[in-house]
């Protein structure tokens, strides 16, 4: 293990006992290589890719849970909470779902059909297990004027497919929370069309329960303002708030250098004044925000790497390469005690 001194560092998820879940995205490499550090420091974890439609369910006639299954059965002998993550998306989503043996698509009955078969098969596998689920992901578009992107799920079943897909779930677990998650969900305009959807998914009684905030952030942008007014939007229409995938960018938006080997202190510096501000707001708003779920766990790893520039490290998280606190953990953890 890169760092076997664990236990001289306060656990985050016991400083946030009062306020809310500590959760991290974690896959099987980092189920092993980040063993210590995921159980020390966090009480959740959410399949980073292992639950998604196109993992578990390849072809019509396979369900492959390996993957899947050491996920549950590591947060049960840990004693942590599972998120699932997700059910419904337009990406990473099998082709055969959408078309019958010639390669047309299919009509929206066999969608809707396939849709309720996997829900029903995944969500009851693990009932019990999961505390919550990402029911929809990222339905809604990021062009002005388009409230849903386009997709073969829209297409296909028409723009109810997402009620369906909360209803699906709901009988499948009535026990576990539904949400629909999304990124860029602290810009306004985005905002605003978030609220729309899942406003007009309420008024129609289907059973979603919370609105998931990506939060994959950066030095400089959403504001602490936006983000403030985002959680307040959500929280006005009654539901649960989690933060989903959470990450801090060192790069700001158009900073495309592939030349660093490490963050400058003027990064980290930043990065850990950012991170204290949105912990800050967690706290203030955690009768509404149960989860915090950061989209990884330790710089070792990262979705960012390569992403959108590749050929570049990312070091977004709370922890280093070798799983030692950064100035981010302290400033967090001083949040906690305040």
């Amino acid at each position: 293990m890169l760092n076997s001194h664990f236990g001289e560092f306060p656990k985050l998820h016991e400083a946030f006992k009062q306020h809310f879940l500590i959760g991290a995205a974690v896959n099987p490499m980092t189920l092993d290589t980040q063993r210590e550090l995921l159980t020390h420091h966090f009480n959740s974890v959410t399949a980073e890719n292992e639950m998604k439609f196109e993992r578990l369910h390849p072809s019509e006639d396979q369900y492959t849970f390996d993957d899947a299954n050491r996920l549950v059965e590591f947060a049960k002998a840990n004693g942590m909470g599972v998120r699932g993550h997700t059910l419904v998306w337009h990406n990473q989503t099998p082709q055969w779902v959408f078309e019958d043996r010639n390669g047309s698509a299919v009509d929206r009955e066999t969608l809707l059909a396939r849709m309720k078969s996997h829900i029903e098969t995944v969500v009851t596998r693990y009932k019990g297990s999961i505390y919550a689920w990402d029911v929809v992901n990222e339905a809604v578009s990021d062009k002005s004027g388009e409230l849903l992107r386009t997709s073969k799920w829209l297409d296909i079943a028409g723009e109810d497919f997402i009620a369906k897909a909360f209803e699906y779930a709901h009988a499948a677990d009535p026990g576990a929370q539904l949400f629909y998650n999304d990124y860029n969900e602290s810009v306004p305009e985005k905002r605003e069309k978030i609220y729309t959807l899942v406003k007009s998914l309420k008024e129609k009684g289907v059973p979603i329960h919370g609105i998931g905030l990506q939060a994959h952030w950066n030095l400089e942008h959403p504001t602490i303002d936006d983000i403030r007014e985002a959680i307040e939007r959500y929280a006005s229409l009654g539901m649960k708030l989690h933060i989903t995938e959470l990450d801090v960018s060192v790069f700001r938006h158009d900073d495309r250098r592939t030349d660093l080997a490490a963050p400058n202190d003027e990064m980290l510096e930043r990065q850990a004044e950012r991170y204290k501000q949105f912990f800050q707001l967690f706290k203030e708003y955690s009768d509404h925000i149960k989860s915090v779920t950061f989209w990884g766990a330790a710089d070792d790893y990262t979705w960012l790497d390569n992403f959108p520039v590749n050929g570049r490290k990312n070091w977004p998280f709370l922890f280093d390469t070798e799983h030692k606190p950064k100035q981010s953990y302290w400033d967090v953890l001083d949040v906690a005690r305040s």
